[in-house]
């Protein structure tokens, strides 16, 4: 079930996880981690890639320690991995879901 959250960190940024549809159609959810300034910058670089119909309603799935610590450890601060997780699955940039890697 899609669904998503958000944690808001000590310098007053925000990380964003929402478990979406795969956007290639292929059946089955990612869990998406975007970090950025404020929750509507977070999706709007997730609508600028392509997911246009990314909404944040509610906070029932916030990130996770583990997963604010890989966003923020990642350049891009945008990731994406199968939901529900696989524990032997790593964390990927957002370019290898959406085709572009």
């Amino acid at each position: 079930m899609p669904g998503g959250g958000f944690v808001r960190l000590p310098g007053g940024s925000v990380v964003v996880a929402l478990t979406l549809p795969r956007p290639t159609g292929e059946g089955g959810n990612v869990r998406v981690l975007v970090h950025a300034a404020n929750r509507a910058r977070a999706l709007t670089r997730l609508r600028n890639l392509g997911m246009r119909a990314v909404y944040l309603r509610g906070n029932a799935q916030p990130p996770t320690p583990d997963e604010v610590t890989a966003v923020l450890h990642h350049p891009d601060g945008l990731l994406w991995r199968c939901a529900p997780d696989r524990a032997a699955e790593l964390w990927h940039p957002i370019r290898a879901l959406l085709g572009n890697a």
